[in-house]
């Protein structure tokens, strides 16, 4: 069976929908991991399961292995650790959701409360760039972030991307 990745009817369009890669299934709110290993061993499994990945260890090693040349702990309280692994097409992606906080070595030394993490085919370098782009352009609105961390469920934490989703889509038209 092969995993359920992302691929946008055409790569040059805006037609990805940062929605489509974070479906209710690859979003976790409640994290329970207190550093940054146990976080990427919790949201990895996550992947796997919202994807039907069968390569777990190669995924973790990816991500750690990226995460060892710099953190990718970019913004206050947010992360968005990435990686490529074989046997992915096109780029898949999970979102996590930590109250407490997790240690991370962020670069600003603060705990990361906003996990994106998102894996891609080592011949998607065009896709994972729109989708990091696409990223950072929801994380520039203050509201994400602060609505995302107050997130309880998936359920709403989903919500809260699509709509932050379409206005960033109504800015970008």
């Amino acid at each position: 069976m092969r995993p359920q990745i992302l691929l946008p009817a055409n790569p040059n369009s805006n037609e990805m929908l940062l929605q489509d890669i974070f479906s209710v299934s690859r979003i976790k709110a409640g994290l329970e991991a207190g550093d940054k290993d146990e976080v990427f061993e919790e949201l990895v499994d996550v992947l796997v399961r919202g994807y039907n990945i069968p390569n777990r260890d190669e995924i973790l090693a990816g991500i750690m292995e990226r995460e060892s040349r710099m953190s990718t702990g970019i913004k206050t309280g947010i992360a968005l650790p990435h990686g490529k692994a074989a046997g992915i097409e096109g780029i898949c992606g999970v979102i996590g959701i930590s109250a407490e906080g997790i240690e991370y070595d962020a670069l600003d030394g603060e705990p990361v409360y906003l996990i994106i993490l998102l894996i891609s085919s080592p011949d998607s370098a065009e896709l994972h760039l729109k989708t990091l782009k696409k990223i950072a352009g929801l994380l520039e609105n203050p509201g994400f972030y602060t609505d995302m961390r107050a997130a309880d469920s998936a359920e709403k934490a989903y919500s809260i991307l699509k709509q932050y989703e379409n206005i960033l889509e109504s800015r970008e038209s």
